[in-house]
């Protein structure tokens, strides 16, 4: 469920910002969500580490690399150290 949210701009930046998204086909509401959800993205690490490892685990997949590979090398570079 969408709750709403207030936020406070002068005049001046409101009227470009409602010509900026006007031009766009868009509402204030629309870019607003858009600007948060970008921002939202940018600062998740845990979203942007999953993110990584799921285009590594596909990456690896299309090599077609198994996880008994991964953990085969994991077992041959932990032995190695010792």
């Amino acid at each position: 469920m969408a709750t709403q949210m207030i936020i406070r701009l002068d005049s001046e930046t409101k009227a470009k910002l409602n010509k900026l998204a006007k031009a766009e086909g868009k509402t204030i509401s629309q870019v607003i969500r858009e600007l948060i959800q970008n921002y939202i993205q940018e600062r998740d690490m845990e979203g942007y580490i999953d993110d990584l490892w799921s285009k590594i685990g596909n990456k690896l997949k299309t090599h077609g690399v198994k996880i008994a590979d991964v953990e085969n090398s994991i077992r041959k570079a932990r032995a190695s150290k010792e």
